[in-house]
């Protein structure tokens, strides 16, 4: 399977950054990419339960493909879901539905600075996007 253009260049920029230190700048910097959110979009309903940090998930179709926005009020939960959304732009269902999550945050050197609770957070927003894809 491979990666979407916007991961692969996650993937090398975390790769380059050689201490927690950087990668957790880069996480702030990614994090500032993320599309905005409107209060409307910041709802109840676009709400993902799970996450410590509150996180709201949004789902459009544009060109025919999935394509999700999210928000957190949280920096370094931002910066997270900003890496999780490179990595899940425009992927089918079936491929949505295999996403090794835990695999994706290994590759990016991630993995061992996520808490529990964060990692708990994660899935939800992944869990939360396989069950609006289309069967």
């Amino acid at each position: 399977m491979s990666l979407p253009p916007a991961a692969t260049e996650a993937l090398a920029a975390f790769t380059d950054a050689g201490s927690w230190e950087q990668r957790a700048r880069l996480l702030m910097q990614w994090g500032e990419r993320l599309e905005p959110l409107s209060d409307a979009e910041r709802s109840e309903a676009n709400r993902v339960h799970g996450c410590e940090s509150q996180v709201w998930l949004v789902e459009e179709i544009k060109e025919g493909r999935r394509h999700f926005r999210a928000a957190s009020d949280a920096r370094l939960i931002r910066g997270l879901l900003a890496v999780l959304l490179v990595r899940v732009q425009g992927l089918p269902a079936e491929e949505l539905a295999t996403l090794d999550l835990a695999d994706w945050f290994t590759q990016l050197g991630l993995a061992r600075q996520l808490s529990p609770s964060r990692s708990n957070g994660l899935k939800a927003v992944l869990e939360r996007m396989r069950k609006t894809a289309p069967q």
